[in-house]
């Protein structure tokens, strides 16, 4: 297997690198600083919480690991509990503030594996109450399903909140107008930075274009979202710019070329990002850091038979946030933020199931997870949480 190496940023701090694989276990059970250890142990530095609203982190999602329940996991926080499974809180007015969160990861002889750092920043219910905004969700099909876009206007739909507008040109549900955004099934964000067809935001979305690329007098293409705004928000940026992608650009990585395929990546990204700034230098952009698979090899096989394993998709997904948090992570002064939605997922009970024997011969029958990237609208949901509880704290000034 290929080794790997990186800087990893975990929690609050930075890492010296170190071998993709190896067991620093053993030499720092007494250290004071963070290590991600054999188990691969990766936190934001920020998790952002709203009162009213449940933040987790399943330590499943956090890890590396074949098997979590090997190992022991120690939260330590004045907030929240821990059970089996995750670190869950939800805050109430009081509990406003920053609060500290260390997490330890320990093996079978309690011998002291990895231990991360964040804080959780709980923000005033009331952040941009009543503040008109303007927000544009960029993605694939997760966004494209519509439901954490329709979650994100519920909520902002409630008392004490901003006045939510959504801006773009796919609308896929005809009833539901105001949900709209720029997420299509299978697009990467080459595709966005790159893909021309002479038909964009028009029509059905497996002809379309990126909404983003013009032509010129002189038939030069380019991103130019000074113009994209020009057409579908009267000539004005949005205020914040949501960009979740990853899935479709690694999921057919290995061990062997996910490097290569991570940095083609962040070449589009970055254009696309840049396309941001260049308008308006104040929209925000949240860059949604990618979720982990369903929790089961049931799922993969359900959506890809043989071929495609959770373990490898998982690999590569754990891999796409550690290296997002290195490149993208401490921007705030530029605007650039990044959403954690990747700890607030439940892979275990929030992705489709299928009821069905468990196999020809039983009388009996059970649940089996039956989609390997794509949550039920119960994850959905928990995604929009995340994403709506780093608006409110970009609204309340947090960077």
């Amino acid at each position: 297997m290929k080794t790997w190496r990186m800087m990893v940023v975990s929690g609050l701090c930075a890492v010296p690198a170190t071998t993709w694989g190896a067991d620093r276990g053993g030499s720092a059970t007494t250290a004071k600083d963070v290590f991600p250890g054999s188990v691969r142990l990766l936190l934001p530095r920020m998790i952002h919480a709203v009162p009213g609203v449940e933040m987790n982190v399943y330590f499943d999602n956090v890890t590396l690991v074949l098997n979590p329940a090997n190992y022991a996991f120690d939260v330590t926080c004045a907030k929240g509990i821990q059970q089996a499974e995750r670190w869950t809180f939800t805050a109430s007015d009081k509990d406003v503030g920053s609060h500290a969160f260390v997490l330890e990861v320990r093996d079978a002889t309690n011998r002291l594996v990895a231990r991360a750092r964040s804080t959780v920043n709980v923000v005033k219910r009331g952040a941009g109450a009543g503040r008109p905004i303007t927000a544009l969700l960029i993605g694939d099909s997760l966004t494209h399903a519509s439901v954490y876009s329709q979650h994100l206007l519920d909520l902002c739909g409630k008392p004490a909140n901003p006045s939510l507008t959504l801006i773009g040109s796919h609308v896929p549900n005809a009833d539901r107008p105001a949900n709209r955004h720029e997420g299509y099934g299978g697009w990467t964000a080459k595709r966005f930075a790159t893909h021309y067809t002479g038909v964009a935001r028009t029509g059905p979305p497996r002809k379309r274009g990126s909404p983003f690329i013009y032509e010129d007098a002189d038939g030069k293409r380019h991103l130019d979202f000074a113009r994209y705004c020009r057409d579908v928000n009267g000539d004005k940026a949005p205020d914040f710019v949501t960009i979740f992608l990853g899935c479709n650009d690694t999921f057919s990585a290995t061990d062997q070329n996910i490097e290569e395929r991570i940095a083609e990546m962040f070449s589009h990204l970055d254009a696309l990002v840049q396309m941001v700034r260049r308008t308006d230098a104040a929209t925000r952009i949240g860059l949604v850091l990618l979720v982990p698979p369903a929790g089961s090899q049931d799922a993969f096989g359900a959506n890809y038979r043989c071929g495609q394993t959770r373990w490898q998709y998982k690999r590569n997904q754990h891999r796409v946030v550690g290296r997002m948090i290195e490149r993208y992570g401490g921007r705030g002064k530029e605007g650039i933020g990044l959403i954690p939605a990747f700890v607030n997922l439940d892979c275990r009970h929030n992705y489709p199931g299928r009821k069905a024997p468990w196999n020809q011969r039983a009388s009996s029958s059970g649940t089996r997870l039956c989609n390997g990237v794509h949550p039920s609208a119960e994850g959905y949901r928990q995604i929009g949480d995340s994403i709506y509880c780093w608006l409110k704290a970009a609204l309340a000034g947090a960077k």
